[in-house]
């Protein structure tokens, strides 16, 4: 590839992250409050099965909210091709996302924002990963309900307290050798009114350690 081609492909890719970008952020300037959350990083083999669950295809767009060192769209976009933004409050966690990003040649597929998740638009996503704790994924509420039809929220550990999930899949990582949760949601969300729905959820086997 010639050197003016690429600068021009470059040039696209960004113009079109910026667009995406634009429809996320819903006002320009914000202030930062510290990280309502400890940073836990998800075992690779979990981020492998949380993208399996969420049947992520090459034209989606990935949001990761909380994005730590950036795992969950660096894999999504070398492993599937697609695009992905990461969003995270804390700078040291955008930081490490960026040099991840670098460190693996996807930077012309994803972005990694600093933000305050409560003022995000997610309404361009197709897939929204989450590892968040459950007061924060319930505040979050009435973005993912804005969400088009047929968007996929997959969450590590935590539910979404009220709504039924698609699928629940139990994993023990290779990593921690521990046992692991993952909700798969598709909006619009159905909430769930009776309370022996609450269980009702499609449970599979543990994945096996060679995955």
């Amino acid at each position: 590839m010639n050197r003016t081609r690429k600068a021009l492909m470059i040039g696209i890719a960004l113009a079109a992250s910026a667009c995406v970008l634009g429809g996320a952020l819903r006002r320009p300037f914000q202030e930062f409050h510290t990280p309502d959350v400890v940073y836990v990083g998800t075992p690779y083999d979990v981020v492998s099965a949380m993208l399996r669950m969420a049947r992520i295809k090459k034209d989606d767009l990935v949001y990761d909210l909380g994005c730590g060192d950036g795992r969950m769209v660096v894999l999504a976009a070398k492993k599937y091709g697609c695009r992905g933004m990461g969003f995270d409050i804390d700078p040291e966690r955008v930081s490490a996302s960026r040099e991840n990003l670098r460190r693996n040649g996807v930077e012309a597929l994803v972005k990694i924002v600093r933000a305050d998740l409560m003022t995000l638009d997610f309404r361009e996503a197709d897939v929204l990963s989450l590892y968040l704790l459950p007061e924060i994924n319930e505040k979050l509420v009435p973005q993912f309900e804005k969400l088009k039809p047929g968007s996929r929220l997959v969450f590590h550990d935590y539910g979404l307290e009220g709504f039924k999930p698609d699928k629940t899949l139990h994993v023990i990582s290779n990593e921690d050798n521990m046992g692991h949760t993952l909700y798969l949601y598709t909006t619009p969300l159905q909430p769930i009114s009776d309370p022996a729905d609450a269980n009702g959820a499609i449970r599979s086997s543990p994945v096996s350690r060679h995955e």
